[in-house]
């Protein structure tokens, strides 16, 4: 069977036997990869380190029946260390990752594995608050596959906006004909810094106040969540956007 090569990220892994570890892996090319790391829990193993979470590393496949066999790798971005040496950066990370594990079940694309390294390495550097790199990723991420939020006319009747209304289970900003009684009221701050989340403008994000950030997070966790039909567990240990 043949073998292959392909730049990918470490979304997770697990133990197996008293020395190989499976690798779960959101690849640029070919998807998320299910592969076998033999021998990489002893210390003498030459490439362990390499096959962490949010390592990102050139690896080279051999195509198995079940699962692939690693067969070398290559450091790519050394992440791993920067991201869990603060907590903040650690359960950010954490959430990334697993969203883009859900995600990938189903095709994967380039943008995709390119939009999470991305994450990391600002992540990894401290460029941004955590939160609002978290909250940028989620936006992004759900955008490319095929959940981009509505954030200007009605999801549901398409009414040009402004709207007032931001339901998750509707697509985003709902008219107030639309809007189920008792939901809430999106403020213009609020929704201006959802926007700037999408398009990545981190002038904006960084100036925007706590409250206005917290306020932004919530609605993007309960709209990823949402679509994804199941909680993403690591949302759960992430802290506020800190300042």
């Amino acid at each position: 069977m043949p073998t292959y090569r392909d730049e990918a990220v470490v979304l997770r892994t697990h133990k197996l036997g008293e020395a190989d570890r499976i690798v779960i892996m959101l690849s640029r090319r070919h998807g998320k990869l299910r592969a076998v790391a033999k021998g990489v829990r002893r210390t003498s193993s030459k490439f362990g380190s390499r096959l962490e979470p949010f390592m990102v590393a050139d690896v080279q496949l051999y195509q198995g029946r079940s699962l692939d066999i690693v067969q070398q790798a290559e450091t790519l971005g050394s992440y791993g260390a920067d991201i869990v040496s603060q907590y903040e950066r650690f359960t950010a990370a954490s959430a990334m990752v697993e969203t883009a594990d859900r995600l990938s079940d189903a095709e994967a694309t380039p943008e995709q594995y390119l939009l999470l390294v991305g994450g990391l390495r600002a992540l990894s550097r401290g460029e941004h608050a955590p939160r609002s790199i978290l909250d940028s990723y989620l936006l992004r991420v759900m955008a490319l596959s095929g959940w981009a939020p509505s954030l200007g006319d009605c999801a549901r009747c398409g009414k040009p906006g402004p709207h007032t209304h931001f339901v998750g289970q509707l697509g985003g900003l709902v008219c107030a004909d639309d809007a189920p009684a008792g939901s809430p009221r999106i403020a213009e701050r609020t929704l201006s810094l959802l926007r700037s989340l999408m398009a990545g403008e981190w002038e904006v994000i960084d100036a925007a106040s706590s409250a206005d950030a917290s306020a932004a997070s919530g609605l993007i966790a309960a709209y990823a969540q949402w679509h994804l039909e199941r909680g993403i567990r690591s949302l759960a240990h992430v802290t506020d956007v800190s300042r």
